[in-house]
């Protein structure tokens, strides 16, 4: 079953931002419980192990730090499922407009330890995403509409209460889920959502307000 070929957002992430967006992700990520980072191939007489990270000053080519997963059909379903999960509104753009779903390509075709798992969990997920669309609306996820997409979505968000039947679709959207919001709020336009403003100065440091000196004795 494979999806229609539908039009892609004319943005897509270079593989030196992606793969820097993998790399921050995971410390913003480590409460899932995601092993710490390092390369695919270990340093020439090194230690047996993973090496360095990639240069993050390269501009890599798709296919040199490491090949990518996503084919266009399932490129196309990691598109619509981020956009359902977090859609444009008045406080930032849709997800894939930031290049969330290649995010999640490079995340899941990155050789650290429980990546692999993360890529056949989404893989997997895009195969039943598809089954369970073909099964209610004979049609690819792709090709349903906004309600149609959001009535799959609704039986397998919430994991302890999904149908047994629905179970493997629940256990996919909620890494799928995690990995999205992990990526989009690690953006510029994500951390402006949820009002993270990071180390900026300030025009001007009037000192810690009154309320806290006095509180502290010494005002």
């Amino acid at each position: 079953m494979n999806a229609p070929d539908l039009p892609l957002p004319p943005r897509r992430l270079d593989r030196r931002t992606a793969i820097k967006w993998v790399m921050t992700a995971t410390a913003a990520m480590s409460v899932l419980d995601h092993a710490a980072f390092a390369a695919a191939a270990p340093a020439a007489g090194a230690a047996k192990g993973y090496g360095t990270d990639p240069d993050l000053m390269k501009a890599w080519k798709p296919g040199e730090a490491w090949p990518l997963t996503f084919t266009a059909s399932q490129r196309a379903t990691a598109v619509a499922l981020c956009d359902v999960i977090l859609p444009a509104d008045e406080k930032g753009p849709a997800a894939s407009t930031v290049g969330t779903h290649d995010f999640i390509d490079e995340w899941i075709s990155a050789p650290y330890p429980g990546h692999a798992a993360d890529r056949k969990t989404i893989l997997d997920g895009f195969t039943w995403l598809d089954a369970e669309a073909q099964k209610r609306f004979r049609k690819a996820f792709t090709a349903l509409d906004a309600r149609q997409q959001a009535a799959i979505c609704d039986d397998v968000c919430h994991l302890p209460e999904a149908k047994p039947e629905h179970r493997q679709g629940a256990q996919f959207f909620r890494r799928f889920r995690d990995l999205a919001a992990g990526g989009y709020y690690t953006t510029p336009e994500g951390m402006k959502d949820i009002g993270y403003t990071g180390n900026v100065a300030l025009e001007k440091y009037e000192g810690p307000p009154p309320e806290v000196l006095r509180k502290l004795g010494i005002a």
